[in-house]
Order: C-alpha cells, then structure tokens, then sequence
C-alpha cells in the first residue's frame, strides 16, 4: 500500500530558538505587536510504500530516529495519509 507520512520536527522546549526569535522580531516590524514567541520547525513528506499501516507507522518511526530527527534538541510527529490523500 502506498501512503504518505507527513513530518512535522520542532526543537524541544528547553531548547533556544534563535530562528524563531528572528521571526517574532520581523513580525512585530510588521506590526503583529500581539505575536508572544514563534518556534521553528521542519516539515517532510515522505511517499513510501508498506504491506500495512503498522508497517509504514514503524519504517517512519525508523527513519526519524535514525536520520530526519536530532532526538537531544528535536521532536516529531507525524501522521499518514491514505492512498486517496495522496496528491501525487
């Protein structure tokens, strides 16, 4: 079966954020004087085949650990799309 697992990676909240810093500051010059903190992330989607949900919820998992996620700084979640989501 084919899915798609959407990615979300953010930095712990311990963690600084000087990206996310950046931002509050452009968006306060703009004007947007009630925006209290920003915090950065990432966004992946990964297209990948699997016998089962289970199995796509594993190899996702995988490579989070073993590649997309610094796991001292970093967390992720992530969600899987049905074949009739995918828009490819």
């Amino acid at each position: 079966m084919k899915l798609l697992a959407r990615i979300h990676v953010t930095l712990k909240p311990a963690v600084n954020d000087p990206q996310g810093l950046a931002i509050a500051g452009g968006l306060h010059q703009l004007g947007f004087s009630g925006v209290e903190g920003v915090r950065a992330g990432r966004y992946l989607e990964v297209c990948l085949e699997a016998t089962d949900r289970g199995a796509a919820e594993r190899a996702v998992t995988e490579m989070c650990q073993r590649l997309l996620v610094n796991p001292v700084i970093e967390r992720y979640r992530f969600e899987l799309a049905e074949p009739a989501e995918v828009d490819r």
